[in-house]
């Protein structure tokens, strides 16, 4: 679940981390009296949506008069932003935060990822920010420094000092970063993240560290345990087809292609998508039904796949292991009766009473093609969809 920049400074606040100061507005008539209200003479105005690229979009300026905030939060309230992360809609702006502009005279990269290979977070650092991440891992690895915090340990002075070094900072500035360092891993840890990224973290006209943007992204998880991040959420900026999943506890993820998959399993999901274009063909989606499958959980599945114009064939790839063939094999007859299904399907069931899975949807006359070899089921797939 990911958040707003004002939610990820409003936590960086919390946690005693430097942040500008800050109003929210969620209508325009309220911008120029919040900016007012900052007591400076320049501003930057953001608008808030779950996507990088805002300022090359207009989603971010600098203006040094409240008028000009004013029609900033005009021009965006209520519309929509569209960036080189979102797709050709965009992501509606529901609110514009207004902050005090900062001389920015360093920039640098801070952000904290879970590892699961080593089972605990990398806390990584770089002296080239205001950049994506990727090119500087891509260009110049050498300049990407990291840290490891055990949950159990907690963070260590000398890791921070490590970081710091790196990004060559003064005493002053080093003492403020190990503060940072300590206080960012506890918001980490105690808000169980899935990512935070301070992009830049920079050294502002008074030699001090600020954290001049926020990106937080929280385990979805483990929100039954986080009642105060669940109630962050901001359901408008998700795909509508992945909200509607949530709901029924599937996962599933839009795609650009024309063969919808329904798999149960993420691993297996993840192959069938694989063994999809190996065959020459794109999966239009991830989506992974989980091990309980029933006609309720099917028949959901196939309206969300569905409401895809692009899909032209359907592949349900499911292993009977905890759940036996039949019985997926009856739901997905009782479903594609209750949903009314007008395109191909073509289904590989494996495992527990296969042979008897096998028979039922033989038998039921509908328009389903059944392949217990996997290769074989892709292949016809790609096939129907031309």
């Amino acid at each position: 679940m990911n958040l707003h920049e004002h939610q990820a400074k409003t936590l960086f606040k919390s946690y005693s981390l430097p942040t500008s100061n800050f109003f929210v507005a969620e209508k325009y008539e309220q911008a120029k009296e919040l900016a007012r209200k900052l007591n400076v003479s320049k501003w930057v105005v953001k608008a808030q949506v779950h996507a990088g690229g805002r300022g090359k979009a207009g989603g971010v300026e600098i203006v040094d008069n409240l008028d000009d905030v004013e029609a900033f939060a005009k021009k965006w309230l209520g519309k929509n932003l569209i960036t080189y992360q979102t797709d050709k809609e965009g992501q509606p702006v529901s609110s514009i935060l207004i902050e005090e502009c900062t001389e920015i005279l360093s920039e640098f990269y801070l952000g904290v990822v879970v590892d699961r290979s080593s089972k605990s977070i990398v806390v990584m650092a770089s002296p080239q920010g205001g950049v994506n991440i990727e090119e500087v891992a891509e260009k110049t690895p050498e300049n990407i420094y990291k840290a490891s915090v055990k949950i159990d340990q907690g963070p260590s002075k000398d890791d921070a000092l490590s970081l710091a070094k790196g990004l060559n900072l003064n005493k002053n500035q080093t003492e403020q970063f190990i503060k940072i360092f300590k206080n960012l891993t506890k918001l980490f840890i105690e808000k169980d993240l899935a990512l935070v990224e301070i992009n830049p973290l920079v050294i502002d006209e008074n030699q001090n560290l600020k954290c001049l943007d926020g990106k937080i992204s929280v385990d979805s998880n483990a929100l039954f345990r986080q009642e105060d991040m669940k109630s962050l959420r901001d359901t408008s900026q998700e795909e509508l087809r992945e909200l509607k999943a949530s709901e029924w506890d599937l996962n599933y993820v839009s795609l650009d292609g024309e063969i919808g998959c329904m798999v149960n399993g993420a691993g297996l999901a993840m192959a069938t998508m694989d063994i999809i274009e190996i065959s020459g063909g794109f999966p239009a989606n991830f989506l992974d039904v989980g091990g309980g499958v029933n006609q309720k959980s099917v028949a959901e599945a196939f309206k969300i796949i569905l409401s895809d114009d692009n899909v032209k064939v359907i592949l349900i790839n499911i292993f009977g292991g905890i759940v036996k063939c039949d019985v997926v094999a009856e739901g997905i007859i009782s479903a594609v009766k209750e949903v009314g299904v007008n395109i191909p399907i073509v289904v590989r069931l494996k495992g527990n009473n296969a042979d008897v899975a096998q028979s039922m949807l033989t038998d039921s006359e509908l328009n389903i093609v059944f392949d217990s070899d996997l290769s074989n089921a892709a292949e016809k797939a790609v096939e129907l969809s031309r």
